[in-house]
């Protein structure tokens, strides 16, 4: 049985290119003592894929070329050597780019067979839990604050934005075109957007953010972290989630001016985290986002990409703002 593999060719000095990636085909595993095969059914891309390429995400371990592409995968278990999983079960686990797999049974997780299965590595995968622990545990929202969001239409913004909603904030969005901006006041709810393409930036941002910002949740990094920093009210607090600005280059930009400084005149608590550090809370944000989906209080978006081979570019045109929330890659029925 052929297995299908997206390999890292070479690793990218500058921008993300698809000739830095190759398909091979390999035969397929089989599963050992205690393991699972795993078969494909959809695949997620993020921006933290990038730094990992880029070397600057810790818990990625050091860049390598000529190994499968990493990425979580829901996938649907085609073999089982593990008595708590059985075949045909469907489940989440660290597949890479590659039509079948094999992990031991600690390693996946099962899900729920009901609904979409890509939703798995969105609003209930890594995203989802991403911009729910960032926002409560980080940001702590309360009822009237103003809320500021960069990359407010992609995978984790746009569950961020939404979720500070439910909490009762005034939420501003800063996406990369008129079309996102218009996106996340229709149909998310968001109270205000900016374009941070737009040639008046600044002037709309300030504008958009009133008196001031509570909680900023950044995506971003770069010109928009430092055009919150400036509008920050005293004891805000700036969730650091991720800085897509400076992952698909060779040379990023520094950060903003004003460090330490408005960090100190404001008391600004700035502070940065990994989603992995919840793991056993997990069940608690599923459970409490499962709620608000079934309610339509919180609507998780996506967009797709059909094939293991479009993979790359699925991922590049992510990397270039081409996403409106969760990018998926369809794989296999």
């Amino acid at each position: 049985m052929d297995n299908r593999q997206i390999v890292i060719a070479a690793l990218p000095q500058d921008k993300l290119e698809l000739d830095h990636f190759a398909l091979r085909i390999v035969e397929a595993p089989q599963a050992g003592a205690g393991e699972v095969l795993c078969r494909t059914l959809a695949l997620t891309v993020g921006a933290g894929q990038r730094a990992g390429l880029q070397g600057s995400a810790s818990y990625a371990g050091a860049p390598r070329s000529g190994i499968v592409m990493g990425g979580a995968a829901v996938a649907c278990v085609e073999a089982s050597n593990a008595a708590a999983i059985p075949v045909g079960a469907l489940v989440t686990c660290p597949a890479g780019w590659q039509d079948y797999s094999v992990h031991k049974a600690g390693a996946v997780n099962v899900v729920e067979g009901s609904g979409d299965p890509a939703h798995h590595l969105g609003v209930y995968g890594t995203n989802g839990l991403t911009a729910y622990f960032g926002l409560f545990d980080l940001g702590e929202p309360k009822p009237g604050q103003t809320v500021v969001v960069s990359a407010a239409a992609g995978s984790v913004g746009h569950l961020a934005g939404q979720m500070a909603k439910i909490s009762g904030c005034r939420v501003v969005g800063v996406a990369g075109s008129d079309a996102k901006c218009r996106l996340l006041t229709e149909e998310l709810g968001f109270d205000a957007t900016v374009n941070h393409r737009s040639p008046d930036f600044r002037g709309e941002f300030r504008e958009a953010c009133g008196d001031g910002i509570d909680i900023y949740f950044d995506n971003t990094g770069g010109e928009i972290l430092g055009a919150a920093l400036r509008r920050m009210r005293a004891h805000g607090r700036i969730v650091c989630c991720g800085v897509v600005s400076q992952y698909d280059t060779g040379n990023p930009a520094p950060g903003p001016r004003g460090i330490p400084g408005l960090l100190v005149n404001n008391r600004v608590r700035m502070e940065g985290f990994l989603v992995f550090d919840y793991a056993d809370r997990y069940a608690e944000a599923r459970a409490r986002m499962r709620e608000w989906v079934d309610s339509n209080a919180l609507k998780p978006l996506q967009d797709e990409f059909h094939g293991l081979e479009e993979a790359p570019r699925a991922f590049i045109d992510m990397l270039a703002g081409g996403n409106v929330g969760t990018r998926v890659i369809r794989v296999a029925e």
